[in-house]
């Protein structure tokens, strides 16, 4: 099942109707800070980890 323009525009003023703008925009910056330091915890655990190659063995062996 795929989402096509009309169903993004429809949830979009539904959200826009429940939240209110001033609202809307503050989630809107949350989620996107909540992902950018998602993004960065993953790209430092994998370098501290000795990259991807290590992904499921323990840490210790």
């Amino acid at each position: 099942m795929r989402l096509g323009t009309t169903e993004i525009l429809l949830i979009l003023v539904i959200a826009l109707v429940v939240f209110g703008s001033s609202r809307l925009s503050g989630v809107g910056k949350a989620l996107g800070t909540s992902i950018r330091e998602f993004k960065e915890e993953v790209k430092s655990t994998g370098n501290a980890e000795g990259g991807e190659g290590n992904v499921g063995k323990p840490a210790g062996k």
